[in-house]
């Protein structure tokens, strides 16, 4: 069914680009994932502009704008959305709760895709994809005016919202896991996300990612989300990028623009011959 709904929507924007006389925009970020290549994106915890472009510039598919852990505010996340216009990089934000009004607020800022945290039942992965579409396929309000400083699509902002914005809810808990067919089956997520450190505390491990039955859990997440066609996502770490690959992770948070930064500023110092503090020894008062 979900091939035969991709199918259509390729025809949709043909039709589109006929009538329009140009090519409609896909957000490439879904045209990736469903062609079963993997994606990257920067974590934005600093309202930077800047940072922003050079994101795009490096090469990152999606900016993370991180909205749960970090003092980003809705006008630095409007500002930092108009920076990637033209560039190809797209635009997500997590917000800090799954509701229909922090989803509605990220959106009307004009980011492409909105990451649910702690999305546990069928009930509020529902609520996600309902926030994230317009009347009848979902509830989210009509108001999408600086939206379309940043996507004036042809056919109109709300058909063409409905058609790119992605719906990424993030499994980090036990009981996610154990209703994970249920959340699955909920139509319209385009990414589950596996948050492993939160879901290692709710196991009961504390940030240990080792222990079997934590290992267990992300398996079968994983199986849950492939057996519907839906990509699934975690947190990047670098030396194990084939394996995740090869695990069946398509889509990856990489690290902060700050985290970044330490790791090469720490080369750099080293390359002087100078020794880089230890970051994790640091005072605490």
């Amino acid at each position: 069914m979900r091939a035969i709904f991709h199918r259509l929507i390729i025809a949709a924007c043909t039709l589109l680009s006929m009538l329009y006389g140009q090519t409609v925009y896909e957000n490439p970020v879904k045209v990736a994932l469903r062609e079963g290549r993997p994606v990257i994106g920067l974590t934005m915890s600093i309202p930077s502009p800047d940072v922003a472009v050079q994101a795009a510039t490096l090469g990152f598919d999606f900016l993370w704008v991180e909205m749960e852990h970090s003092p980003i505010t809705l006008e630095s996340l409007h500002n930092i959305v108009l920076a990637t216009r033209g560039l190809n990089i797209v635009p997500f934000a997590r917000v800090p709760v799954n509701e229909l009004w922090t989803a509605k607020r990220v959106l009307d800022a004009g980011v492409l895709g909105v990451i649910f945290p702690f999305v546990s039942t069928p009930e509020l992965a529902k609520q996600a994809v309902d926030a994230c579409k317009y009347p009848p396929y979902g509830k989210r309000g009509m108001g999408g005016g600086l939206a379309q400083l940043r996507w004036p699509a042809p056919e109109g902002y709300n058909d063409f919202a409905d058609r790119n914005v992605m719906v990424i809810i993030i499994i980090e808990q036990k009981q996610a896991v154990e209703r994970i067919d249920e959340i699955v089956a909920v139509p319209g997520i385009d990414v589950v996300f596996i948050g492993p450190t939160d879901l290692s505390y709710s196991y009961g491990y504390r940030g240990k990612q080792d222990a079997p039955e934590l290992k267990a859990a992300i398996a079968k997440v994983v199986a849950a989300a492939r057996k519907r066609n839906i990509p699934v996502g975690r947190t990047l770490s670098i030396p194990d990028a084939a394996e995740m690959i090869k695990q069946g992770f398509t889509f990856f948070q990489g690290g902060s623009e700050l985290s970044y930064m330490a790791a090469g500023a720490q080369a750099a110092i080293k390359a002087v011959g100078k020794t880089p503090p230890d970051l994790k020894s640091r005072p605490l008062y």
